[in-house]
């Protein structure tokens, strides 16, 4: 997720502040706890081919899950209780709102393990289209295939509501403003008002910093 802050054009201090979430996959190069992990539920041979993960990989992904979420499942109350752990000194909870939608790929109002996989795989390991394709699927709050001033309106005073009032160094209130209208300059490529997938993708792919934050994420696990 913090390459999506850095498309939003925050600095890498924050933006890296999102590796410290992951930290804890960093165990599934352990192989003695490899061993003592066993993945139950059906499908894990077709997860092996929608993602990017191993076997074993997922097996170490589903204890995880099941150890946080031992429904099975996780509703959106969940996902904001889990995702303000990672920012107490803030309010994540409309932002976590908007991620749990992007996570919740069959609109049921749950994510499940196969759900979070497949998104999790995109971040971390998916090819730099499918990550940019996540990034605005995650900004187009209506889905209706644009981003508006509104959508990046609200996604803005989200993260700047999670990252709280004591971020150093310190944010002027006009930021969230400031951040949206650099964006509409950057995307919005024919001054129409909403930023589409292609002015998107364009934009993004001949931007080398927003290239570098793609890479992010590719050795947390």
């Amino acid at each position: 997720w913090g390459s999506e802050l850095n498309l939003m054009g925050f600095p890498d201090r924050y933006c890296l502040h999102y590796c410290d979430q992951l930290h804890f996959y960093r165990s599934i190069t352990d192989e003695d706890e490899l061993s003592t992990v066993c993945y139950r539920p059906e499908g894990i041979d077709r997860l092996v081919q929608q993602t990017n993960f191993s076997k074993k990989e997922l097996q170490v992904l589903y204890r995880g899950f099941k150890n946080e979420c031992p429904s099975g499942v996780v509703n959106e109350e969940t996902f904001k209780n889990i995702y303000s752990q990672f920012f107490p000194q803030g309010d994540s909870s409309m932002y976590a709102h908007f991620l749990f939608e992007a996570f919740d790929t069959q609109n049921n109002g749950a994510v499940s393990f196969e759900d979070f996989v497949i998104s999790l795989s995109i971040i971390l390991r998916g090819s730099i289209t499918d990550k940019l394709n996540w990034a605005f699927n995650l900004y187009d709050l209506n889905k209706d295939g644009c981003i508006t001033r509104e959508e990046m309106t609200d996604i803005m005073h989200s993260i700047y509501d999670m990252m709280g009032k004591y971020t150093y160094p310190s944010m002027k209130d006009s930021a969230p403003k400031d951040h949206v209208e650099s964006f509409f300059q950057k995307m919005d490529r024919n001054n129409d008002g909403v930023v589409t997938i292609e002015e998107f993708l364009e934009t993004c792919q001949k931007d080398e910093n927003i290239m570098q934050s793609m890479h992010m994420f590719d050795n947390v696990i």
